[in-house]
């Protein structure tokens, strides 16, 4: 299955499944969070007073909002994990193009303008950039809740649009400072595969996860040269 709705997850568990295949974060930071995660991060250094209410009367039950971001997605990601166990569940982390990011209240603060976004600031290569990597901290403290803490082992992470082999290591390397090691506690990653040169060099790739799954609608765009948002 593909699923994004954490208040469906129970009710979906009770058709015929062989677990979950593609849980997109993106979806639960844009439903359940509303705030960019570097807002959240710098909560206190946020310079639009407006935007800081709005904020404020969000996460009032949090006085580090930081974790705020990590409480609420480790609980929906929790939700659907338990809903599915112990079939896997396959988490990709978060994959919102910049625009999308400066949707998120506070979010025009923390992204650039692109031309493209669709080709731009995405993906792992966000993770390790200094314009993000506090967020990916966060990302991975929730999921480290949801496996360790929680005991939803079946939880397998996912990276998006990697496109190459060094910013795989990279973000396998963060991803361990942030106590996710490949393999420790059965955790498993996965790598899309939504770039040429990923299927390019798949057998390259295949040394550093676990498994693959195609995405077809970026792997058709990078391929054609065809932009899937026009």
């Amino acid at each position: 299955m593909i699923l994004a709705d954490p208040d469906r997850a129970f009710r979906y568990s009770q058709l015929p499944n062989n677990g979950v295949g593609l849980m997109r974060m993106e979806f639960i930071i844009n439903n359940a969070i509303r705030i960019h995660p570097m807002a959240l991060y710098h909560f206190e250094q946020l310079k639009d007073g407006e935007v800081k209410q709005e904020i404020e009367v969000i996460t009032h039950h949090f006085s580090d909002k930081k974790d705020y971001f990590i409480h609420t997605l480790a609980e929906a990601t929790a939700k659907i994990a338990a809903a599915f166990y112990p079939k896997d569940v396959i988490v990709r982390m978060s994959d919102f193009k910049s625009n999308e990011y400066a949707n998120l209240l506070g979010g025009t603060s923390f992204e650039p303008h692109e031309q493209n976004p669709m080709i731009g600031f995405r993906g792992a290569s966000r993770y390790s950039h200094p314009l993000y990597k506090e967020a990916f901290g966060m990302e991975c403290a929730a999921m480290k809740r949801v496996r360790e803490d929680m005991g939803f082992t079946n939880i397998k992470l996912m990276l998006p649009f990697v496109r190459t082999l060094s910013e795989a290591t990279k973000v396998i390397d963060v991803m361990k400072d942030e106590g996710l090691v490949r393999g420790k506690n059965k955790l498993e990653l996965y790598m899309m595969i939504e770039i040429p040169s990923n299927a390019l060099q798949a057998e390259e790739f295949a040394k550093h996860f676990d498994g693959f799954s195609i995405g077809s609608n970026d792997l058709t765009q990078l391929t054609l040269g065809a932009d899937r948002d026009s």
